[in-house]
């Protein structure tokens, strides 16, 4: 199977590239300037119309959205290294719901957050009130995170999967914008053994 991954560094295809890396998928990696806007080139906008990165072209088809991507990933070459569950196992059905809820319960107030306190957003969209507001949400959600993991080390239990890898990435965005982990002792815990490992220390140094 051939593999072809664009990429950019500290951009939304870290977790994908952490995937590949903890699964050892064999792959050519083409790593786009983005600052060039090179992604926006007509070659590259007929894989990804979106013009963005992570994009992932699996013998000649291509695939974007990094969601989709590491459930894939998972389903191809996680099961067999004990890094995603097999299909219809329970344990399936709790990791597409944890991986979704990280790129959509989760990522939508953090996006707001992003653009409401962010530095780097345009001023129009900067509000402090907003910023207050989803910051109260994402600590609610860091809480519901909190319980599980204070009943259990990982995700989905004792061992180590690709829906830790998904969702310490999302965190590891989250406190780049300004949003803390530390008022919850479990997640803080957890995510210092995901960083800790090596994929998550190649891709973020």
């Amino acid at each position: 199977m051939a593999i072809t991954f664009y990429a950019a560094a500290n951009s939304s295809a870290v977790p994908v590239a952490c995937a590949l890396h903890e699964l050892g998928v064999p792959h050519e990696r083409i790593n786009i300037d983005l600052a060039s806007k090179a992604q926006k080139n007509p070659e590259f906008l007929a894989l990804n119309p979106n013009g963005k990165v992570p994009t992932l072209v699996v013998d000649g088809t291509a695939m974007f959205e990094a969601l989709a991507i590491v459930q894939w990933l998972g389903d191809r070459y996680g099961v067999e290294k004990g890094l995603w569950p097999a299909f219809d196992t329970p344990a399936r059905l709790t990791a597409i719901s944890w991986t979704t809820w990280t790129y959509v319960t989760l990522a939508a107030p953090l996006h707001r957050f992003g653009l409401a306190a962010s530095q780097w957003a345009p001023a129009e969209l900067r509000s402090e009130s907003h910023a207050r507001h989803a910051r109260t949400e994402l600590q609610h959600l860091l809480g519901l995170l909190d319980a599980r993991l204070a009943r259990q080390p990982h995700m989905l239990g004792n061992d180590y999967t690709l829906v830790d890898s998904l969702l310490a990435n999302m965190l590891r965005y989250a406190a780049i914008v300004g949003v803390s982990s530390d008022m919850h002792a479990h997640v803080r815990a957890w995510l210092e053994r995901c960083y800790a490992r090596p994929a998550m220390r190649a891709e973020w140094g």
